[in-house]
């Protein structure tokens, strides 16, 4: 424990003291985040538009510009992990649970019960339901994952800095990052990173609840999500014990495998297709139309704003909650690749896995809704599930659904009480066990406390609320980045001039 920084006790002073406000005052507490979440969605919507529009403008000059060549780590150092592996890795971390959760509702929801754009239920808006579905998974959300994790990799492996957001504002701040400066910015990143992953703890809860429910008559209930909860904190603290190069790894390979079955599973026996033609021509109409659909408020349409607020703005502040977490640990596995190879695999790849599931999923639910049976009847965790029914062999694809998101709520918290640990041990690439496992335990109760005092809404009440002050912090990280990629290229450019003088 002698290596722990104020960092950990602060972080976890102020979770307590939120978890106990929670906990004794749950109507209280659950009307205070509405409120606040109300006045960020209305007041900063253009501002979160803007900032995710910037950071894939920014993504794609780093990648295409020079900087590309630089690697992220020393000029002979070679990646940790495979290919697959790492893929595998960052895309378990990224959003796991919630493909699982959202790949059918959402789609379905945006089809039928609530359009994006175009009218409900028309043929229009149900290629919208995946365009934009591909929009609120896709470029946006991996550019700005991969400009955290980024800076997080190039000054942790290049300029052997410590692994924390505070380190990557150095070159902007200079020595006032190793005072409260920095200890500020750590606290909030790990008190973003405890709420953001609390909050797909109990979208995953809450659908394993849901589907051993609709299987086997489970009662949905907080009871039941708790014991949920209980059992996978235990398998992922043991998992954490074992870790990086063992728990996480085999973790997300397994999450990927069962990722893989079940896609292709609902590909060939949905609609197959379909699924291929919608697939085809949503993408291109989300590639056609992904600029109207990064800047779009619809400052003069209530209804649109009321759906632009519930949804994109409510994916934004969730992948913005995520991202220290997400970013540190891509990062942390990320040693080895040039940052041109980092950005296009990090970008690229996750999107068009995420466009592909959505597809396969959306395009299915869509065919079970339009063929007269109305999937919009029930609640977003169990919408999969009855989705399901209407397709051959559904009890084993419910089986295999409900282990996919165990497999993924293991991997998320265990990945998440790895950078924690990180966060709070001044950067430590091995943080105690005994530090995780009291992450671990933290983010479960955050997870059950906010289920417990407002179920999904207090959960997306509070990453909306914690996002915003860290979306500042991310602004910072792309200013100090590119400053210290500018200087590292002239220099490069200098001793080449002066070697091929000699």
């Amino acid at each position: 424990m002698k290596r722990v920084s104020k960092v950990f006790y602060i972080a976890v002073s102020l979770v307590a003291i939120t978890v106990l406000l929670g906990a004794f005052f749950p109507a209280r507490f659950e009307q205070i985040t509405n409120n606040v979440k109300n006045l960020v969605s209305t007041t900063f919507g253009w501002y979160y538009m803007l900032l995710m529009a910037a950071l894939v403008i920014f993504a794609i000059f780093v990648a295409v510009s020079p900087f590309g060549k630089i690697r992220l780590g020393k000029d002979n150092d070679k990646p940790d992990f495979s290919t697959g592996s790492w893929i595998a890795m960052l895309f378990s971390a990224g959003m796991g649970i919630g493909l699982v959760f959202y790949g059918a509702a959402e789609p379905i929801s945006h089809y039928i019960a609530n359009a994006p754009e175009s009218e409900a239920g028309t043929a229009q808006a149900f290629k919208e339901a995946l365009s934009y579905s591909f929009f609120h998974w896709g470029i946006h959300v991996w550019a700005m994952y991969g400009i955290v994790a980024l800076s997080l990799a190039y000054f942790q492996f290049r300029k052997d800095e410590p692994g924390l957001i505070s380190s990557t504002l150095k070159p902007l701040f200079g020595d006032r990052m190793n005072g409260p400066l920095g200890t500020a910015v750590d606290v909030l990143a790990v008190f973003t990173t405890v709420f953001g992953v609390a909050t797909s703890l109990g979208f995953g809860a809450v659908q394993i609840n849901g589907g051993l429910s609709h299987l086997f008559g489970l009662e949905v209930s907080f009871t039941s999500q708790l014991l949920i909860i209980l059992i996978v904190t235990v398998l992922f603290l043991i998992s954490a014990w074992s870790g990086l190069g063992k728990g996480i790894k085999y973790l997300s390979n397994t999450n990927m495998v069962l990722a893989i079955v079940l896609f292709f599973a609902v590909l060939i026996l949905g609609p197959t297709l379909l699924i291929l033609n919608m697939f085809t021509e949503t993408f291109g109409m989300y590639l056609d139309n992904i600029v109207h659909m990064s800047f779009r408020t619809a400052p003069l349409n209530g209804d649109n704003r009321s759906w632009l607020n519930a949804w994109t703005i409510f994916y934004w502040a969730w992948w913005i909650s995520w991202a220290p977490f997400v970013g540190m640990f891509i990062a942390r596995v990320s040693r080895g690749r040039t940052i041109r190879q980092f950005l296009i695999f990090v970008i690229l790849i996750p999107t068009l896995i995420v466009s592909a599931w959505f597809a396969t999923f959306g395009t299915t639910a869509g065919d079970v809704q339009n063929k007269g049976f109305d999937l919009t009847q029930y609640a977003t965790e169990l919408v999969l599930f009855n989705m399901f029914d209407h397709v051959t062999f559904s009890f084993f694809l419910s089986i295999i659904a409900i282990m996919l998101i165990a497999s993924f709520f293991i991997t998320s918290a265990d990945s998440a009480t790895f950078v924690l640990g990180m966060q709070s041990t001044r950067g430590s690439l091995t943080p105690a066990n005994s530090i995780k496992v009291a992450w671990g335990l933290a983010q479960s109760a955050v997870a059950l406390i906010l289920l417990y005092v407002g179920g999904l809404t207090a959960l997306q009440n509070t990453i909306i609320i914690a996002a915003l002050p860290f979306s500042f912090v991310i602004i910072l990280m792309a200013l100090a980045l590119y400053k210290t990629l500018s200087i590292e290229i002239k220099q490069m450019n200098k001793k080449a001039q002066i070697k091929k003088r000699k």
